[in-house]
């Protein structure tokens, strides 16, 4: 074995069965691994910063993050997938490195949110692509499929919920906020949100947390604490019941268009509980569902997983390139 690839293998970006004997590789020879170059463009007002690895002509893969995260949540399974596909990964307004003016007066809700990333992809004159959403993906790409369903190839469902019977208990205190945004059910919030309370959304369900990596939460607390950051997850916390009234439409979404669907999930998760991925058979006769036996965060426990159903089920669509 080489060193590129031990070290590859070491990453975790090979696995021990796509290691080829050093006599069949030379120098010469292109890295195995697709690299993933960092990009911004300008959309909707707003600096956009994003991911991209795979080839420009390939099918496209919009990879949608969740809460406190970032594209950096995908840093393991772009890889995965760019190998055959294009793979795109935005950090959405007020998460990761996505920069918003304050001259925009941008107004934090998941409409917003949609129209931004609806924008990104004009942008990027993404006109067919796969969506694979995660959390507040979810509600954010199910904006775009309602939009443009003609775009929509296929959708990964990883914890991004559309039913009311998915919402765990965990969503106690944020209902409480719903149903009065007084000053003091939104300080219950932000006191939730330290450094405790976010690596707890990585761990929180997972058999072996102390096998999580502490990158991902610990750059979600850093980022948290930038000036202004925390009131505007906590709006968005606020206009999150506006998804679950939405809901009733998304699910006519599925039943009208009927993509090809993979609900796979953290089944321990406290958010989003396995309940929320069954309801995707009702309205929709080409979803599947798989669970996992892990938390929400289910890329950092199942990237293997989850990158092989996902291949799996974009092996089975057809589309354009882009």
């Amino acid at each position: 074995m080489d060193r590129r690839t031990f070290v590859a293998q070491a990453a975790g970006l090979l696995t021990a069965s796509e290691v080829l004997p050093a006599t069949a590789q030379s120098p010469s020879e292109k890295p195995r691994v697709p690299l993933t170059s960092i990009r911004r463009i300008h959309a909707d007002g707003v600096n956009i910063f994003y991911r991209e690895a795979g080839p420009a002509d390939a099918p496209v893969i919009l990879l949608l993050h969740g809460f406190p995260a970032s594209s950096f949540q995908y840093r393991e399974l772009i890889p995965r997938l760019a190998d055959r596909y294009r793979v795109i990964a935005p950090d959405l307004p007020g998460f990761g490195f996505t920069e918003v003016p304050d001259e925009r007066h941008y107004k934090y809700t998941f409409d917003a949110l949609a129209k931004t990333i609806l924008t990104f992809t004009d942008a990027l004159h993404l006109t067919r692509y796969a969506l694979y959403v995660f959390d507040y993906g979810a509600p954010t790409g199910f904006r775009l499929a309602m939009a443009h369903p003609e775009r929509i190839t296929a959708i990964v469902s990883q914890n991004g919920n559309a039913y009311t019977e998915g919402l765990g208990d965990a969503w106690a205190p944020i209902r409480r906020y719903w149903e009065d945004p007084s000053a003091e059910n939104r300080e219950t919030l932000r006191q939730a949100l330290d450094p405790a309370g976010l690596r707890s959304q990585y761990t929180d369900g997972v058999p072996h947390p102390e096998r999580i990596a502490p990158e991902g939460y610990t750059l979600d607390t850093a980022l948290m604490a930038r000036p202004g950051n925390m009131d505007i997850q906590l709006d968005l916390f606020l206009d999150y019941a506006n998804n679950v009234k939405l809901y009733p439409k998304f699910q006519e979404y599925f039943r009208n268009s009927k993509p090809p669907l993979l609900a796979i999930w953290g089944k321990h998760d406290p958010f989003f509980i396995p309940a929320g991925a069954e309801a995707y058979r009702r309205d929709n006769p080409n979803a599947t569902v798989q669970l996992l036996d892990t938390g929400h965060f289910a890329l950092e426990t199942h990237v293997e997983e989850i990158a092989l159903a996902t291949r799996h089920l974009l092996s089975n669509t057809t589309g354009g390139n882009k």
